[in-house]
């Protein structure tokens, strides 16, 4: 008998900004805007899931949503005012990760799943879910960490916390970020996949959740640590900024490579890193040890 499997389609992979960067001429930008070398460019990051195909579920809304959707049929309407969007789950309220949700400012109503302190940041601190509140209903859906939510028939999902350090513009403490990643049970398969795009550090607990899923999309923002000075584009570390970096003693590539996870795949990718390039020797060493390097309109089951 066919087992119903659960559908995944990224619908965009870099980081914020997207790749190239608009107001950046590093050599992964350069290379993708004139064919120099092998790279696709890349919206910023987003999943959608589904369980029958016609029906989806956002992970983040990134601001490249429009272009997204278009990109993707099964994503668009059928009829008028119609669309097969059924919620949005944030992992934080990044805006590269929450903005899209303007662009829905038309809908009916937006479902928005996401922590109390991300809530509570979009409406007190970016004021977005205030301004899409002007326009429709938004109902705004509270996912308590470790606590399981259907979605559809068949399948779950479990916010799972992710420790953070660092202070965002609009939340007055680090504590309040209220970060997660997501885990996705398909339970007439028993298959699971993980979203999780901003890691800054690996616990013991995270890579215990990690180790028995089927496909992990992890955080490949930064190649190195000091990537961004080396590069003269910024005065912060991968890890202040959020990011694990992935190369490195205690990088997720060194982690992540001992756990038996069938897919592991890079995803949020920014621009400035070099498995962007795929003749890059960094592409090389990730492809190698069976991590993928995940591209708009990637397609899996879960």
């Amino acid at each position: 008998m066919w087992v119903v499997p659960v559908w995944v389609r990224v619908l965009g992979s870099a980081a914020g900004g997207g790749f190239p960067q608009w107001n950046c001429a590093c050599r992964c930008c350069q290379a993708v805007r004139d064919g120099s070398r092998p790279c696709k460019p890349r919206t910023q990051s987003s999943l959608a899931v589904s369980s029958d195909y016609r029906h989806w579920y956002l992970l983040n809304a990134s601001p490249d949503l429009r272009v997204q959707l278009a990109s993707f049929p099964p994503l668009q309407p059928t009829r008028n005012r119609h669309s097969p969007i059924r919620a949005v789950l944030l992992t934080d309220a990044e805006l590269d990760h929450s903005l899209g949700l303007l662009m829905m400012r038309e809908a009916e109503e937006v479902v928005v799943y996401a922590t109390k302190s991300v809530h509570s940041i979009l409406e007190l601190g970016t004021g977005l879910l205030r301004t899409l509140r002007a326009y429709t209903r938004v109902d705004c859906r509270v996912i308590v960490s470790g606590k399981e939510i259907e979605l559809e028939d068949g399948l779950s999902v479990v916010a799972i916390p992710v420790p953070v350090e660092k202070q965002i513009r609009f939340s007055h403490t680090p504590e309040a970020i209220g970060t997660v990643c997501y885990r996705i049970l398909n339970k007439r398969t028993g298959g699971t996949l993980v979203y999780a795009p901003s890691v800054q550090h690996l616990t013991p607990s995270l890579l215990s959740l990690f180790a028995d899923c089927t496909c992990l999309f992890f955080d490949g923002t930064f190649w190195q640590d000091d990537e961004m000075f080396q590069l003269g584009v910024g005065n912060r570390t991968a890890v202040q900024m959020g990011h694990l970096p992935i190369s490195g003693s205690r990088g997720s590539l060194e982690q992540l490579s001992k756990l038996a996870i069938p897919r592991k795949i890079y995803i949020h990718i920014n621009n400035t890193n070099p498995i962007l390039l795929e003749d890059a020797p960094e592409r090389r060493i990730v492809e190698e040890l069976g991590f993928e390097v995940a591209y708009d309109g990637l397609e899996l089951e879960i």
